[in-house]
Parts: structure tokens; sequence; C-alpha cells
């Protein structure tokens, strides 16, 4: 297990980043925060923007199994589908060894693996790559261009991803999306966006097409960069999918906890 500080903060930039990605889709989205329980729900078509995380630390398997059935009951409350987040090192040894057995028997099943990450890595070199030119976010087409990456990246149809970012203020102003162009095709996207002291890592992707050439890696970086320079801040974070794990040391993130995605199994 690692230093649950660490999982801590983690579970802390997602909670904390994702109020402001919920809330700019819908100002009426659902934010709560409950007992052991945290809601990032906007009801979007774009699955990631419909979050429940638990926030205990040190859950045991009496109050994991308590606290996945009310998350059940929230998510089945909703028209959209999305996913509970588990930080694995927040929960004690034996809730973390019953947790499939107990999600199963809630009613929920694994989607995906995940790890968080982070590092004192800034500030970086700017980033240059033989292939790319890199086209910071700004037009309602880049944003489209960016959702389309996503969806083609995590298969979602189209639509799908463009409800999460279409018409979005937040991402042409306080986020620091980059698209990487080859030959002026949008071909791999990345963003980061101050969360609470900390450059935050999201949405990165590179369309399927156009795989393991470094593209996702010199995009994560150039938004480090620019992020970096513009706030200052010299400490990263990131959420990162099994796929992209592999990736991230290479720029100077160290994994802190691993995490589990979880969908309901019959969703309304």
């Amino acid at each position: 297990m690692q230093d649950l500080a660490d999982a801590t903060e983690s579970l802390e930039q997602l909670v904390v980043g994702w109020r402001a990605m919920v809330l700019d889709r819908d100002a009426s989205a659902d934010v709560r925060d409950l007992p052991g329980i945290a809601v990032r729900w906007a009801d979007s078509r774009f699955a990631f923007w419909n979050c429940v995380t638990l926030t205990d630390v040190g859950a045991d398997p009496g109050l994991l199994r308590q606290r996945l059935a009310e998350v059940v009951r929230i998510m089945r409350a909703k028209e959209r589908s999305g996913f509970l987040w588990v930080f694995e090192d927040l929960l004690t040894d034996e809730a973390r060894a019953a947790l499939g057995a107990a999600a199963d028997g809630a009613g929920l099943e694994h989607a995906f693996p995940g790890t968080g990450m982070a590092g004192d890595l800034l500030p970086l070199p700017e980033p240059v790559h033989p292939d790319l030119t890199f086209v910071r976010v700004t037009t309602d087409a880049h944003l489209t261009a960016y959702a389309d990456l996503n969806s083609q990246a995590y298969g979602f149809p189209l639509e799908d991803g463009r409800d999460g970012l279409d018409g979005s203020a937040l991402w042409k102003d306080r986020v620091h999306a980059y698209l990487g162009l080859r030959d002026g095709e949008p071909v791999t996207c990345a963003a980061t966006v101050d969360v609470a002291g900390r450059l935050f890592v999201v949405l990165v992707a590179t369309a399927p097409a156009w795989g393991r050439r470094g593209y996702g890696e010199a995009v994560t970086r150039k938004a480090l960069y620019e992020g970096g320079r513009a706030t200052g801040l010299t400490r990263a974070t990131l959420h990162a999918t099994e796929a992209g794990a592999p990736v991230y040391p290479r720029i100077g993130f160290r994994p802190n906890t691993p995490m589990a995605f979880y969908a309901l199994k019959n969703p309304a």
C-alpha cells in the first residue's frame, strides 16, 4: 500500500477538478458531498462527466458494502450511465480484497482499471515532435476535434464525446488544452488545468490509427509545459488508463494508487 497521503491527493484532484468540469456542462449538475461519497454527475452523454467516488479513508468491508449500496441507488436514479471511481489504497487491506465481490453483489461490474499518478516535475523543457505541430484549443472547431479524438480512443459514439465538450467556455479559457496535428489533421490531444495547486492532466487521447508513435507523450508534455508556464505550478497529477500508464513515468510521474472503475450491471 502506498502512503495514504498520496492516494488522498489523487482523490482530491478528482473531487475538486470534476466539480468544475461537471458544472461546466450543467450549472444544476449533481455535485453533492455525502458521507463517504462524492457525486460529480452532469448526466451527460459523455460518461466520464458522470462520476461517483468513495471518499472514506480506511473503509473496512462492512462500510464498503454500505457505501456501494448507496452508490448503486444514486447511479440508478440517473438518466445517463457513468462510473464509480475507487481509489483502492484508501481501503483497508481487507476491504480491498473484498472489493470485487462486494461490487458484484451490489450490482456493479468492473469496467476498466486505472492508476493515480503524481510528480514534482515542472517546469519541463518545451516539447517537440518531428511529426506534430501543436495548437491550443480556442475555438468550437478545436473542441469538436478534441471531443472526437476522445470518442475514438475510448470507443464512444462521436455524439457522446461532443456532448461533453461542445460549446465549453471553460475549456477554451481556464483549461490548457492542446491538439497535436499531423499534416493539419488532429491526431492526439491532452489538457492540463489548475486544481487545488496541482496541474491536473485530463482527457489525453490519440486516434487509434496513430498510436505507438509517441504522440500522446508529446502532446501531454506540451499541455504540461504551457500549463506550467501559465500557472507557475510545479506538481502535476493525473489518472491514467491501463493503456496510458506506461507513458507517464517517462515524463516524471509516479504511481500513487491503483484505481478501479465500475459501471452498473444493468443501467436503467
